[in-house]
């Protein structure tokens, strides 16, 4: 005789998505042959739609059945009225069915799971294994950081990164607004790796890709300790341009690495040429940073990537920088 399944069921808004969160699913797999997770929709809670709450559980637990729950009843509390309506959304209008378990730790895991006529299993409801909730991270993302995974705190993180020809004053605003902010920011990783690295002043096409697979790394990394914000300088578009501007062409996963980049950002800012040229060693003449600027312009137009254009002296650049990240939402 074959034995039955065994079907663990949870649910929650995951705004965000946490440790807790994650001990509650691996509990349910260590358990249960399947596993099954209602998200709620949650816009009076949170700004982080829906689908990247979905991508984040699906890209951890790919075993696991992830249903979006778009129309999932708003009201919240533990009157028998709001019971009645959340167990009728998943038994009714879900048809959720044949569970064997119903994992949480919050207190709807009782009435629940007498809906669903299967086992309360409550996981570490008193948050002493993961002592954190969502309402903490949400009020302390960069306190709380350590119970968020890598993939999830990505997502919380503004990442800002200027733009511009050499000499447009990008690595001094990075590095200024990080410290004004209390957070990281991330170097030209171009300039320290030409300098290490060039030959008669030139790197080759595979050169500038590793370049820009470094500097994804780094920011990467320097993503996890960033406090809502990450100050980028430059990034795989400024390579694919240098690649372009020396050679007429760019390494195949170059130009993938910079179509990428398009998306990677959420603001994107460009800094003007009307500051005094610096003529260091390693730059190539003013006459070239306005050429390269004005190709840098087109290449943003081409790809439609809306940016904000920064002039003046590094105070007027850095007080509209600040003004339009009071305003921005990254959701």
């Amino acid at each position: 005789m074959q034995k039955k399944q065994k079907k663990g069921l949870t649910l929650g808004k995951f705004a965000p998505f946490h440790k807790g969160h994650q001990l509650i699913i691996e509990t349910a797999l260590d358990e249960m042959d399947e596993v099954i997770v209602i998200i709620y929709n949650a816009s009076d809670v949170t700004n982080i739609p829906l689908q990247i709450r979905s991508a984040w559980i699906k890209t951890l637990y790919p075993q696991v059945k992830v249903i979006e729950a778009w129309e999932g009843p708003m009201e919240v509390g533990n009157t028998r009225e709001i019971q009645k309506i959340h167990e009728d959304y998943i038994i009714n209008k879900l048809k959720i069915s044949g569970i064997s378990a119903f994992y949480s730790s919050e207190f709807y895991g009782s009435h629940m799971s007498k809906a669903l006529n299967c086992e309360n299993r409550q996981v570490d409801p008193e948050r002493k294994i993961i002592p954190v909730s969502a309402t903490q991270i949400r009020n302390a993302p960069f306190k709380c950081r350590n119970y968020i995974h890598p993939i999830v705190y990505k997502n919380l993180i503004t990442n800002v990164v200027f733009l511009g020809a050499p000499s447009t004053g990008k690595t001094t605003l990075a590095e200024k607004l990080a410290t004004e902010f209390n957070t990281e920011w991330m170097h030209e990783y171009a300039r320290e790796y030409w300098t290490k690295n060039q030959i008669n002043r030139k790197l080759s096409l595979e050169q500038l890709l590793d370049i820009a697979m470094d500097h994804i790394k780094l920011e990467d990394e320097k993503i996890q300790n960033s406090n809502v914000y990450l100050f980028t300088d430059t990034n795989a578009i400024t390579t694919f341009m240098f690649s372009q501007y020396y050679y007429g062409k760019a390494h195949k996963e170059l130009e993938k690495l910079a179509l990428s980049a398009s998306n990677r950002y959420d603001i994107n800012f460009l800094c003007d040429i009307d500051i005094p040229y610096d003529d260091t060693w390693d730059r190539s003449g003013d006459a070239k940073r306005k050429i390269f600027q004005k190709q840098i312009i087109a290449d943003l137009h081409a790809r439609k990537l809306p940016y904000y254009l920064l002039k003046g002296t590094i105070e007027e650049r850095i007080q509209k920088v600040k003004n339009i990240l009071r305003k921005h939402k990254k959701y």
